[in-house]
This record gives C-alpha cells, sequence and structure tokens, in this order.
C-alpha cells in the first residue's frame, strides 16, 4: 500500500488557526480511509489518495468549514519526499537550520533571484523541483528576511516548510 501525506500550513501555531488534529482525523476518515497525524502541525498521513488534488481540496474544504480556518494542502506521497531528500544540495547543513518549503506547483520564473537579494549572511537557498530548500542562518527562521509573505509573492505558489526533521519523520511514516 502506498502512502502519502498531507501536509497544511500554519495551523496550530502561536495560538493562531487552530484545527484540532483528533477532531480533523475523524471528519476526514470517510475520505481518506486509515488517517493519522504527526505532531500538531498539520501532517496528515493517509493512504495515496487516487485524486491527490481533489482531496487536497476536499480537506481544505472540511478545515475551513468546521474549525474557520482557510489553509493550503499540499500532497506528497512516499516516493516524491525521498525524492526530494536524496536531491536536496546542502548536505552539510544543520538538521535544525535546514527546511524543505512544499510547495503547491510550479515557482514563478525568476523567483529564485529574487529571494537571494533577500539572503541573509550565511543563508543559502536551492529550488529542487516543487521544493525550495532553505539553510538558515544561525539565527534560525527568526531572523530571516524570508517571511511568509514574501516567499508566497515572490514565489508565485503557496507552500508549507518542514524542517529536516520532520521530513525524514514523514519519509518513515509513509513508508
Amino acid at each position: 500500500m502506498t502512502r502519502s501525506v498531507l501536509l497544511l500550513r500554519a495551523v496550530n501555531v502561536s495560538g493562531r488557526n487552530r484545527v484540532p488534529m483528533a477532531a480533523l482525523r475523524e471528519l476526514i476518515s470517510p475520505a481518506l480511509g486509515e488517517v493519522s497525524t504527526y505532531i500538531a502541525s498539520g501532517n496528515i498521513i493517509c493512504e495515496h489518495p487516487g485524486e491527490p488534488a481533489a482531496a487536497c481540496a476536499e480537506v481544505r474544504a472540511v478545515i475551513s468549514t468546521e474549525f474557520g480556518v482557510d489553509t493550503p494542502v499540499i500532497h506528497r506521497a512516499h516516493d516524491e519526499l525521498v525524492r526530494s531528500l536524496a536531491a536536496q544540495p546542502f548536505i552539510d547543513a544543520s538538521d535544525k537550520l535546514l527546511h524543505a518549503m512544499f510547495l503547491e506547483g510550479a515557482a514563478s520564473a525568476g523567483a529564485i533571484d529574487a529571494l537571494q537579494e533577500r539572503l541573509v549572511p550565511g543563508e543559502r537557498i536551492a529550488l529542487v523541483g516543487d521544493e525550495l530548500w532553505i539553510d538558515y542562518a544561525e539565527g534560525g527562521v527568526h531572523t530571516s528576511k524570508l517571511t511568509k509573505a514574501v516567499l508566497d509573492r515572490l514565489l508565485g505558489v503557496a507552500g508549507t516548510a518542514r524542517n529536516l526533521r520532520t521530513v525524514r519523520r514523514l519519509i518513515e511514516l509513509t513508508a
């Protein structure tokens, strides 16, 4: 059986956009089969949906209707996660500073050049397929100029980031 993850953006962060994972699992199980969640920040592990885009749209609608939160839902199959991790270019990066931003689709032309101009010293980025790998500088996410608004505007597509440790765990959980 092939498994996938549905990644929710910016839920249960700092008390905003509350989406109780237990309630969400109950609501989406009829459509997705057996589901589980990993940490409260929006990682839904499920059987690989026959139509991933439709599954993402359905989960987004349920979250909006039931919890009043409109959030992108991004699908990645197990093999996509594995390929993404294998292709990430920053093998010398710290696990806690390296993040994969999973995008809903292709980034806009010129996005990487525009983002490069905003990097703080020590920060690196690389676009690999539909993932933007960000190696944050020593100060981490909090000192970066790559805010959600900047990323959304310059990439031209929504995305949601996970640190390297979480990416590895999602690969294990979808195996």
